[in-house]
């Protein structure tokens, strides 16, 4: 009976927190300043369990698929990667979700660290 009843806790327990993670699938837009001038993104998430995948969709770079994508409780975090100029530059994200918005803080590669919030597209 303990036995049952300590199974019946666990699952319950694993199961609270994976609802508590945040549901930040569908489309999401940002734009903020750069080095390189203003950008306009679009993100396309798609979540299973506590893994993201999706693309990062940007006017003047392209399209990218979004890399080592998960999601822990309301943080986010992913890799986009992309071909600048004849070199392999990564951008790394993290962020915390707080309903229809991410507060993102955004390294790309050595060169620079950005903070920005992206909304969700409804």
């Amino acid at each position: 009976m303990i036995r049952k009843l300590g199974l019946g806790l666990l699952l319950w327990a694993v199961a609270g927190g994976l609802a508590l993670a945040a549901d930040v699938s569908g489309k999401w837009s940002a734009e903020f300043d750069t080095q390189v001038g203003k950008q306009s993104y679009t993100y396309e998430f798609h979540v299973d369990g506590a893994k993201v995948t999706g693309k990062a969709v940007n006017a003047q770079f392209g399209s990218h698929d979004i890399q080592e994508g998960k999601i822990d409780g309301d943080t986010i975090s992913f890799v986009e990667s992309m071909d600048f100029q004849g070199t392999e530059l990564k951008i790394t994200y993290t962020g915390k979700i707080d309903g229809d918005e991410i507060k993102f803080t955004r390294k790309v590669g050595d060169f620079a660290t950005e903070e920005f919030a992206a909304k969700r597209v409804k």
